[in-house]
């Protein structure tokens, strides 16, 4: 069984940053093969963690119509074999990329069957690193329904932290399941909790909420389009995600 992670919140706060971590600490615990999820429709997943994406599912449901025509296959079958396609394999994980349509026309049909194309993904890795796009409306669209550790992700103003509150009334509203649920609070000053913290572990009895504080390497890595692989070991936002991951993972 899978261990499914999924990072939310909302734009700018390092969540896609935070992923591609989650994604190298569970490469060096020898939790193999990880599977990558890009649900963000801006697509970053893929450069964080320094591979190219052939194309997007997004991309790959223009023109679904005609081309299943000319295979005489279905529509469905050849999304399956477009996302199998699409899939970027590496030595210890894999990713696949949501990415965005190109012309008109929405995500429905492309969604119901990449929910059923990651659910049969997921049982082939023992973990599993959702990055969604900003708020939770991957997890609206029911591409996931359930997850075992959800992630919320903000910085340390004043905004980011009601949006925290914002993100889980929304997760409770659309019946999003979850084992355990995580707060992290980027960019904090001296890796200090706000004060305003308190109020939010309280209203959403989160189990765990760190502090990780502004990141000098970080913000250049990210500024020059590095990868997470180059982030140092003994960076400190790296270690806590490593604990917390060695922590979480005992027994799986």
């Amino acid at each position: 069984m899978s261990c499914l992670f999924a990072l939310s919140g909302k734009g700018g706060v390092g969540k896609t940053t935070l992923a591609g971590l989650f994604v190298r600490n569970l490469v060096e615990l020898g939790k193999t093969p990880v599977l990558a999820i890009d649900a963000d429709p801006n697509s970053c997943f893929a450069d964080t963690l320094g591979v190219k994406v052939p194309f997007t599912i997004g991309a790959a449901r223009e023109n679904m119509r005609d081309e299943a025509e000319a295979q005489k296959i279905s529509k469905q079958e050849l999304l399956r074999l477009k996302i199998a396609q699409g899939l970027v394999e590496s030595e210890k994980f894999d990713l696949i990329s949501m990415g965005r349509p190109e012309g008109p026309g929405c995500y429905c049909y492309a969604n119901n069957v990449l929910k059923v194309a990651i659910r049969e993904l997921s049982e082939k890795y023992p973990f599993v690193v959702l990055d969604n796009e900003a708020g939770l409306e991957n997890l609206s669209r029911r591409i996931v329904q359930s997850v075992d550790v959800l992630v919320l992700v903000s910085d340390a103003s004043n905004a980011g932290i009601n949006t925290l509150e914002r993100l889980f009334s929304l997760a409770h509203e659309m019946g999003v399941k979850y084992r355990k649920l995580v707060i992290m609070v980027n960019r904090t000053r001296d890796g200090k909790l706000p004060e305003s913290t308190r109020k939010v572990v309280e209203s959403t009895g989160a189990q765990k909420i760190f502090a990780l504080p502004y990141d000098e390497e970080i913000a250049t890595i990210a500024e020059e389009s590095r990868t997470v692989w180059q982030v140092s070991d003994d960076n400190p936002i790296y270690k806590t995600v490593r604990e917390f991951l060695k922590e979480i993972t005992t027994g799986n």
